[in-house]
C-alpha cells in the first residue's frame, strides 16, 4: 500500500504545532507559508479528517490532529533514526556488535555503556554473552565475539587494562563459620564451597578448591543465593556482595591469609587494530562506565 502523506508533509504538520502556527512553521522550515497551508490541507484531504480548527487567528488542534501528531512525530524521529543508521553503515558501521565480557565485570558497568551505545545508535544490534574463566577465551579465540572483557589476553592479542575486580570471602551471618574469631585454609575443608562453573568447553577451575564438601553453579545469581541461605562459603566480588556486609546479612571470613583476592580485566578488540568502528565505540562507552 502506498502512502497517500509524505514525510514533508507530516513535518509541515508537526512544525504547525511546536512553532505554534502556520507563519512561525513556515519561517522554520524554510518554506512559504502557502506551502505549510497546502501540506496540512493535502493531509486533510487524503484522510478525511480535520486536523486543525481555527480559534481566532491561531490553529489549535481538533482531537483527531492529537492523534496524528502523536504519531507523525514517531514516524519523522523514526526516519530520522533510519536515515543516521544508513549513513553510518556507509561509513563502514557495524549492524551488529558481539560483546563477551566475563561474569566478574559489574553489570551495571556494561548497562550504562550498553545505553550510551544506543542513544547514539538505537538501530545497531548488540549481543551480549556474560562468559566465566575459558569461556572468554573461547568466544575470543573463535572470534565469536567483536569486544571482550577478560582476565587473560591469550598470546596474539592485546589487552588494554580495563578495572581490578576485588574478591572477598564471605558466608551469610548465621553461618557457623561467621561467630569464629580466626580461621585459616583447613578449617574451611569441612564446610561446604560454592563456586561458578567454567563456561567454557575446558571446565577449568579458579582459586582454592579445598572443601571437602562442593557446590557448583552456572550463575552468580545462584551462587549469591545460596551464600545469603547460609549453604555454604564463597570468594565473591564485590560487585556480587552489594550491600550484604552494611546490612549484616554476609560476613566477611575471618581468615589468617587469603581473605581477599583480586582479578585484573582486560579490554580486548577481537580484531586489534582493524575493530571496527562500532565495536570501538561500544569499547569507548565501556571505558567510561567504568571511569565514571
Amino acid at each position: 500500500m502506498l502512502a497517500k502523506v509524505s514525510l514533508d508533509q507530516w513535518q509541515a504538520l508537526i512544525a504547525v504545532v511546536d512553532a505554534g502556527g502556520y507563519a512561525n512553521a513556515a519561517e522554520t522550515l524554510k518554506k512559504s507559508q502557502s506551502a505549510i497551508s497546502y501540506a496540512v490541507q493535502k493531509i486533510e484531504t487524503e484522510l478525511g479528517v480535520r486536523a486543525f480548527t481555527m480559534a481566532g487567528r491561531k490553529a489549535q488542534l481538533t482531537e483527531t490532529g492529537q492523534m496524528l501528531y502523536r504519531q507523525a512525530k514517531v514516524l519523522v524521529e523514526e526516519a530520522a533514526r533510519i536515515e543516521s543508521t544508513a549513513i553510518q553503515l556507509s561509513q563502514g558501521w557495524e549492524p551488529l556488535v558481539r560483546v563477551a565480557a566475563d561474569a566478574l565485570f559489574p553489570q551495571h558497568h556494561m548497562l550504562t555503556a550498553l545505553d550510551a551505545f544506543a542513544r547514539h545508535s538505537p538501530l545497531t544490534r548488540v549481543e551480549y554473552a556474560e562468559t566465566v574463566l575459558s569461556g572468554t577465551d573461547e568466544a575470543l579465540l573463535r572470534k565469536e565475539a567483536d569486544v571482550v572483557i577478560n582476565g587473560r589476553v591469550p598470546p596474539g592479542f592485546i589487552g588494554e587494562p580495563l578495572m581490578r575486580v576485588r574478591f572477598l570471602a564471605v558466608v551469610a551471618a548465621a553461618h557457623p563459620l561467621a561467630s569464629a574469631a580466626s580461621l585459616n585454609h583447613e578449617d574451611l575443608r569441612q564446610h561446604r564451597q560454592i563456586v561458578i562453573r567454567d563456561s567454557g568447553s575446558r571446565r577449568l577451575d579458579a582459586g582454592w578448591l579445598g572443601a571437602e564438601q562442593r557446590w557448583t553453579v552456572s550463575h552468580s545469581s545462584t551462587r549469591i543465593a545460596a551464600i545469603r541461605r547460609g549453604l555454604g562459603f564463597a570468594w565473591l566480588p564485590e560487585a556480587e556482595i552489594g550491600d550484604g556486609l552494611e546490612t549484616g546479612e554476609l560476613k566477611v571470613l575471618p581468615l589468617t591469609e587469603g581473605v581477599e583476592r583480586f582479578v585484573d580485566l582486560n579490554l580486548i578488540y577481537t580484531d586489534g587494530q582493524y575493530a571496527g568502528q562500532a565495536a570501538r565505540f561500544l569499547g569507548e562507552r565501556i571505558r567510561d562506565a567504568v571511569a565514571t
